[in-house]
C-alpha cells in the first residue's frame, strides 16, 4: 500500500464519528420513539367500567416491542386491570419481587380464580358464546375477564399448565370481524390480539359498544405508524396456507 492509499484510509477513518449515534427520544410510558408514540390516542381519563381485565402473560411476550397489553393498562383504572407474568399460574405459585408482594399477588389471584364472576377467554370445546352472558347492567356485578397473553402456542401452554384455569367458565368471541392488528401474523383469520379480545369482551359485557373503538384507538395508531414506516400487512397463517394450496 503506497502513501496515497494510506492517506485515503486515514481520511475515511477520520470521517467516522467517535461517539455512538444519538438515540431517538422515547416516551416514558409506551417506550416507543416520540414520533411513533401511541399514548396520545389513549382515553384522556381511565374508562369507568365494572369489569376487570386480568392478563396472564407469558414471559416471552414482555420482550416483544409490539405488545398490546400496555394499551389496556393505561386505559383502565388500576383497580380494574391486573397483570400476572409467568409460565405456570396458580394461586400458590405466582412469582413476586419480594415475599410480601408474592403473597399479595397470590391472594389476589386466588380470589379471582374462586370468584363465580370470573370468565376465561379461551376457545375450548366447552366455551360458550360471550353474547349469552348477562351484561353488568343486568347482572349488577362486574366480571373478571382473564386473557392469556402470548403467541397461540404460549397461550395453550399457559392453559395446559394451570389446573385452576380448567375450572373457570370459558367464553369465546364469535365475531366475524378480522383482526386489525395487521402488522403481526395471526394463526387464523378469527384470532385477535390481547387488546382486541379485551376490548370486545368489555364492550359486550358492559353493554357499551363504544368501548371497543376507544380501546382500539392506540392499536390502530400503532399499525398506521408501522405501515407508514415500511412495515408490511401480515396475513394469517391460515390465509397463507390456503393461498399456497390454491397456487399448487
Amino acid at each position: 500500500m503506497d502513501a496515497n492509499e494510506i492517506n485515503g484510509v486515514f481520511q475515511e477513518l477520520s470521517g467516522i464519528p467517535a461517539d455512538p449515534p444519538v438515540k431517538r427520544e422515547q416516551c416514558y410510558r409506551c417506550r416507543r420513539p416520540l414520533t411513533v408514540c401511541w399514548c396520545p390516542f389513549l382515553p384522556r381519563e381511565p374508562l369507568q367500567v365494572k369489569c376487570s381485565i386480568v392478563i396472564l402473560q407469558h414471559p416471552g411476550e414482555e420482550k416483544r416491542c409490539l405488545r398490546t397489553a400496555p394499551m389496556l393498562e393505561y386505559s383502565l383504572p388500576k383497580e380494574n386491570f391486573f397483570l400476572f407474568r409467568g409460565r405456570r399460574f396458580s394461586s400458590g405459585t405466582i412469582q413476586g419481587h419480594v415475599a410480601s408482594a408474592r403473597l399479595q399477588q397470590n391472594e389476589k389471584l386466588k380470589n379471582i380464580f374462586m370468584s363465580p364472576y370470573t370468565v376465561l377467554c379461551y376457545p375450548g370445546p366447552e366455551a360458550v358464546d360471550i353474547e349469552t352472558l348477562l351484561t353488568v347492567n343486568d347482572n349488577c356485578t362486574g366480571y373478571n375477564i382473564i386473557v392469556l397473553d402470548g403467541t397461540w402456542p404460549q397461550a395453550k401452554s399457559l392453559y395446559a399448565n394451570c389446573k385452576e384455569l380448567k375450572k373457570i367458565k370459558q367464553i369465546q368471541i364469535n365475531s366475524k370481524v378480522a383482526s386489525e392488528y395487521v402488522i403481526r401474523t395471526q394463526p387464523t383469520e378469527k384470532c385477535l390480539s390481547t387488546v382486541e379480545t379485551a376490548a370486545i369482551a368489555l364492550a359486550i359485557l358492559e353493554g357499551k359498544p363504544n368501548l371497543k373503538d376507544v380501546l382500539l384507538s392506540p392499536l390502530k395508531a400503532l399499525c398506521n405508524f408501522q405501515l407508514d414506516h415500511g412495515a408490511l400487512i401480515h396475513q394469517s397463517k391460515e390465509f397463507l396456507n390456503k393461498s399456497a394450496a390454491v397456487k399448487s
